[in-house]
């Protein structure tokens, strides 16, 4: 199943995309008597996996549900909200790390241990959204296409044979980053937490339609011209080890998002480095999820 938040007739909704059709949540909970949940996290949180078992089979054997055309609404991101910061893993692809010149943060070689940090996603912005900056502020925004986990109940201290029974399902992120701003700090928070910087979506795909191990193409374009292509089973801290590692300590929440890192092909690998620009349109996509796609607005 893909769920996805949506606008329709200016109302905020959550639904499931059936081909190039949504059906709302509303209109499910109505049939089944169950209480709605109000947004994404709130149906993470409340269904179960029982529950999500018997969506799907109803939704099978019932063709009566109200449709609505993907023409007819706005995609938003699928959590435009998080309830906390997005969890986010930094150069955790080989050739990622070798091609990242900004040595006064991370350095060049191989992470012997997760490198962990934070963005800001308030909100997060969805396909066909506008990324958008002043020169003012950075002149070296780059794009990050990455796979990102969506955490389906609470959990600590997990271990690594029991991740995939935490995750909820799994969307994209793009984790736009002011490489200036980064290299100026010395640390990466800030650089990726400007207003419209985490585009995500289009939709959570549930866990259930994407084996594990997660081996996914992941691509990113800039106006047509491919810059990113790699595989998710080249991560080098694969997802039960991101899971299991964040948790030693620290509660993973339902509906917290973890950003597994993005592989080489980043504007900052090149030389000169390939900034982006305004009317740039930037494409992320992921096998079995979809794509993302965003322009860029200088203002």
């Amino acid at each position: 199943m893909k769920f996805v938040t949506y606008e329709f007739e200016g109302k905020e909704s959550i639904g499931i995309m059936r081909g190039d059709k949504i059906v709302s949540i509303e209109d499910i909970a109505n049939c089944m008597s169950w209480e709605e949940p109000k947004n994404m996290v709130e149906l993470i949180e409340k269904y179960t996996e029982d529950m999500l078992d018997k969506v799907e089979n109803i939704l099978e054997k019932r063709g009566d549900f109200k449709l609505l055309s993907l023409d007819d609404v706005k995609i938003k991101a699928p959590i435009p909200y998080p309830k906390r910061n997005v969890l986010c893993l930094g150069k955790n692809y080989v050739e990622h790390a070798r091609e990242i010149k900004i040595t006064r943060i991370a350095g060049t070689g191989i992470p012997e241990e997760p490198i962990y940090f934070t963005k800001v996603a308030s909100p997060a912005i969805g396909h066909e959204d506008e990324i958008k900056f002043s020169y003012e502020v950075t002149k070296q925004v780059d794009y990050e296409v990455e796979l990102a986990i969506i955490i389906g109940k609470d959990g600590i201290n997990i271990k690594k044979e029991d991740a995939e029974d935490y995750i909820f399902g799994y969307t994209i992120v793009n984790d736009v980053s002011a490489r200036d701003l980064q290299g100026k700090h010395k640390q990466w928070f800030k650089g990726k937490s400007l207003d419209t910087f985490c585009p995500m979506g289009p939709c959570i795909v549930h866990k259930k339609d994407i084996p594990f191990p997660v081996e996914l193409n992941i691509k990113c374009s800039v106006n047509g011209e491919l810059r990113q292509n790699s595989n998710t089973k080249n991560l080098i801290f694969d997802i039960p080890y991101i899971i299991s590692d964040l948790s030693k300590g620290m509660t993973l929440k339902a509906g917290d998002i973890i950003c597994t890192g993005t592989p080489s092909g980043v504007g900052l690998g090149f030389e000169p480095i390939k900034v982006l620009k305004d009317g740039d349109t930037v494409e992320c996509s992921i096998e079995k999820i979809g794509e993302l796609v965003n322009k860029v607005k200088v203002i």
